[in-house]
């Protein structure tokens, strides 16, 4: 039987992860908001539909996996929103059902480590949608539920290189201020792993092995691009939007061992200094 995976708000972590599954067979549907990404999807090898908007009863009653990236707003999760009951209904037919989420939904712990068993204390707006939106999922009966707490994302198209060479990047200085990272290619190998080996009601951190300042990461940039380094600035006089200063609200180190242990997944960029260099190959 043909594995087809469903994927809600077909986005950046999607595409890489499709780009492990198409190849071994997989047929995957992937949801976006508008026709021209659809155009995107389909020239992947996706089957797109835009939603919301087409039905997706036929995509939900073939599917043998389900991946949400869709994210949660202040009226909660826009999938189950829509077709929550649809999905609560044949929940058990599910092989696997992914929910990416982040570890926004952990809070701020001054620095200090997290892992998955720390209580979920959010301290931001989206981070409570987060935590909330990973309840509703949770809730559903018989549902084989795995949760990715993600941290921040980057790869191809999204390091901070184009910035450093056009001289807009900054080194906002706020002390005992870390940040946990994951490569865009560890979240695809991280979840195809969860696929091969399910476990229900599992969550797992997606980070690297070297949470890190954010100052640190602009001046290796700068460094492996041979260019100055941007002056630092003091986080509390910087002049910074309202949702820029928000992503300084938490510091937190976050644990990795369990997608080792429990996933045996070896990671291609334990650090940002290993992805960064592969981006600037990759990028020549």
């Amino acid at each position: 039987m043909t594995k087809t995976l469903l994927s809600f708000g077909h986005g950046y972590s999607a595409k890489a992860l499709t780009e492990l599954l198409i190849p071994q067979g997989w047929r995957v549907i992937g949801t976006t908001r508008s026709a021209e990404k659809a155009e995107v999807l389909a020239a992947t090898g996706v089957e797109p539909l835009i939603f919301p908007g087409d039905d997706v009863t036929e995509a939900l009653g073939t599917a043998t996996h389900l991946l949400i990236s869709a994210g949660p707003d202040a009226e909660g999760d826009p999938v189950l929103r829509a077709v929550g009951d649809q999905i609560a209904a044949r929940a058990a037919e599910f092989e696997w059902v992914g929910y990416l989420s982040t570890t926004g939904v952990y809070g701020d712990h001054g620095g200090n480590w997290v892992d998955e068993d720390t209580p979920l204390s959010p301290s931001t707006r989206r981070g409570q949608w987060r935590k909330e939106a990973e309840a509703a999922w949770a809730s559903i009966p018989n549902v084989l539920l795995h949760i990715f707490r993600l941290a921040g994302i980057y790869g191809p198209g999204r390091g901070p290189f184009a910035k450093v060479r056009a001289g807009t990047a900054r080194r906002i200085i706020k002390p005992n201020q870390v940040f946990s990272r994951i490569h865009v290619e560890d979240i695809a190998q991280i979840v195809a792993a969860s696929i091969a080996n399910p476990d229900p009601g599992t969550a797992y951190n997606v980070c690297d092995d070297d949470p890190a300042p954010p100052q640190d990461v602009i001046e290796h940039a700068a460094h492996l691009l041979g260019l100055p380094i941007p002056p630092a600035e003091d986080f509390e006089t910087a002049e910074m939007t309202p949702m820029a200063r928000s992503f300084y609200a938490e510091s937190k180190r976050v644990r990795n061992d369990r997608i080792k242990d429990a996933l045996g997944v070896t990671l291609k960029y334990p650090t940002y200094k290993e992805g960064l260099a592969a981006l600037l190959q990759q990028s020549e």
